[in-house]
C-alpha cells in the first residue's frame, strides 16, 4: 500500500509538471486561432476556428525569410560553437601542461561574464568593420561559446584514456584519434548541447536587435517585436506568428529526441 501511494504521488508529480510545461504552448496555439474579440477570454478552444491571424502575420512581415535567417544563423553558430568546444575539450582531456588549470578558470570566469558587459565593445568593433546589419556581425561575436567549451570538457572527462592509448599504439594521428575513436562515442552528448546551443541562438533578441537594421536580414525573434508596440498590441498576431516559430526548434527535437534522451541518462548515472 505504502509503495502504490509513492508511485501514484510520483506519477501525479509528473503530470503535474508537465501540464505546467506543455500548457502555455496549448494556450499559445489555441490564441492563435482565436479572433480578436475573443482573444482575452478564458475559453479553452475558440469558439469559430479561424487563420486569420495567420494571413495577417505572413503579410505584414516576411516570416519565411526571417526563419530562413533564424536557421542559418543558429545552424552557423551552433556548427563554430561545438567545433570549438570539441577542440578545446579535446586539448584540455589529452594533454597534461602549465597553465592548464589558469585556462579552465579562465573559462569559467568568461562563462560568468554577462553578454551585456561587453556589447558596446562588440558593437564598436562591428562598426569598425563595417559588418553591421549583415549575417556576420550577428554570427562573429558568438562563434565560441564558454558553456559549449566547458560542459564538453566534462563530457570528455569520462572517455576511457585506454582507448587512446591504444589507438596511439595502432599508430593514429590525434586528428584520426578525435574524429574516429572519442566523437563517435560522444554522439549523444554533442546532440544535446548541440539543441540547447541552436535554441540559445535561435532565442536571441538583444543582439541581432542592436546590429540588424531591417526586416529582411533580421532573424524571427526581433520580426514578433513589431505586433507590439504603444499603439497596439496584435496579439492575436504575435501568438500566429510565434507558433511558426516554435516550429523549427519542435521538429529538431523530434529529430535528435533519441540522442538528447540518452545524454541524460548518461549524465544522470554519472
Amino acid at each position: 500500500m505504502k509503495k502504490t501511494a509513492l508511485n501514484a504521488g510520483r506519477h501525479f508529480l509528473l503530470l503535474l509538471l508537465s501540464f505546467i510545461a506543455i500548457f502555455p504552448l496549448y494556450w499559445m496555439v489555441v490564441s492563435s486561432l482565436k479572433g480578436e474579440g475573443e482573444i482575452f477570454n478564458y475559453s479553452f478552444l475558440p469558439e469559430h476556428f479561424q487563420l486569420t491571424n495567420y494571413l495577417y502575420a505572413f503579410q505584414e512581415m516576411p516570416i519565411l525569410r526571417m526563419l530562413g535567417n533564424s536557421l542559418l544563423n543558429s545552424t552557423i553558430q551552433m556548427s563554430l560553437q561545438l567545433l570549438t568546444a570539441v577542440m578545446v575539450a579535446y586539448a584540455l582531456m589529452r594533454w597534461e601542461f602549465k597553465g592548464k588549470a589558469l585556462i579552465y578558470s579562465l573559462l569559467t570566469l568568461t562563462w560568468l561574464i554577462p553578454f551585456q558587459a561587453i556589447m558596446i565593445p562588440n558593437y564598436v568593433q562591428i562598426n569598425e568593420w563595417k559588418l553591421n546589419g549583415t549575417l556576420a556581425a550577428i554570427i562573429l561575436p558568438n562563434m565560441v561559446s564558454a558553456f559549449a567549451c566547458l560542459s564538453m570538457y566534462q563530457s570528455f572527462q569520462s572517455f576511457p584514456r585506454a582507448l587512446i592509448e591504444a589507438a596511439l599504439i595502432d599508430g593514429g594521428g590525434e586528428l584520426a584519434i578525435l574524429t574516429r575513436v572519442v566523437l563517435p562515442t560522444m554522439k549523444a552528448g554533442i546532440a544535446s548541447l548541440g539543441i540547447m546551443l541552436f535554441i540559445t541562438s535561435w532565442n536571441d533578441y538583444m543582439w541581432p536587435m542592436l546590429v540588424v537594421r531591417n526586416l529582411e536580414n533580421a532573424p524571427i525573434q526581433i520580426g514578433l517585436k513589431s505586433f507590439v508596440s504603444s499603439d497596439v498590441n496584435l496579439w492575436g498576431s504575435l501568438m500566429a506568428a510565434t507558433t511558426v516559430s516554435c516550429l523549427p526548434i519542435f521538429i529538431l527535437y523530434l529529430l535528435l529526441q533519441r540522442n538528447i534522451v540518452d545524454s541524460f541518462m548518461k549524465w544522470g548515472i554519472k
